[in-house]
């Protein structure tokens, strides 16, 4: 897949998830978790997936990725606004300077294995 706008490759990765999000959703209903709840990085992405009418340029983006737009509006899912420098799943697609990597690394709770053995 060849994402055509920096807009265009985040509301493809987040319609991905939500697909993922619905099935991990149904798993769990019987846990009465709360709803599902989508973080993104890209405000271009959240306003096409709330606002599909404003976005003619964004016509040829495949219908499939619209399941996205899809769970919003049905409020199945919600997705919100996260900035980019507390996004962590960044963590595993960019580089950051040291002291930036260890605090991404201890928030999501990586440790390092022989620290915790000795």
């Amino acid at each position: 897949m060849v994402a055509l706008s920096s807009c265009e490759a985040e509301y493809i990765a987040a319609s991905e998830t939500a697909c993922q999000a619905v099935w991990l959703e149904a798993l769990m209903k019987d846990y009465k978790c709360l709803k599902n709840a989508l973080s993104v990085d890209n405000k271009s992405a959240i306003d096409l997936a709330r606002h599909p009418a404003s976005h003619g340029r964004r016509k040829h983006i495949e219908t499939r990725f619209h399941f996205l737009r899809e769970q919003v509006n049905n409020e199945k899912l919600q997705i919100e606004h996260c900035r980019a420098e507390i996004q962590f799943a960044n963590i595993l697609t960019k580089a950051f300077k040291l002291e930036r990597f260890r605090w991404l690394r201890d928030f999501i709770g990586i440790v390092c294995v022989n620290a915790t053995l000795n």
